[in-house]
């Protein structure tokens, strides 16, 4: 989270919102949010019912019983662009891989964009 924290204000200018959701306690994300210095909003004390919807991965360790970390990049309607689903760090998605997604998506939006003025223009 402190890797989106510090490139929120690009996400921001490319109009990207980031939110989080834990299934931690509010005290236990506060701390993170202090430590971190995060400045997007942060849901906390999410149930595994609240989640089923999303089809979440499970591990099962001396930990006890947890929800596996979900990422979900979504576009402008909220419809899901992408979404990852990871029991460690390989096969998230990154921050600069989020950017990138997000800016090779905008840069085919204004060209199509551009392409259909110019039709309209010819039409």
């Amino acid at each position: 989270m402190a890797s989106y924290q510090e490139k929120l204000e690009e996400l921001t200018t490319l109009g990207a919102t980031v939110v989080a959701v834990s299934v931690e306690s509010l005290e236990s994300t506060q701390e993170m949010v202090e430590k971190y210095g995060l400045t997007f909003p942060v849901a906390y004390g999410v149930t595994d019912d609240q989640v089923e919807g999303f089809h979440p991965l499970y591990n099962e360790d001396h930990h006890g019983r947890y929800i596996q970390p979900m990422e979900f990049l979504l576009l402008r309607n909220g419809s899901v662009f992408g979404s990852m689903y990871a029991s460690g760090p390989v096969g998230r998605m990154g921050v600069e891989e989020v950017l990138n997604s997000i800016r090779s998506r905008e840069r085919r939006r204004l060209e199509r964009e551009a392409e259909e003025a110019e039709a309209a223009k010819k039409g």
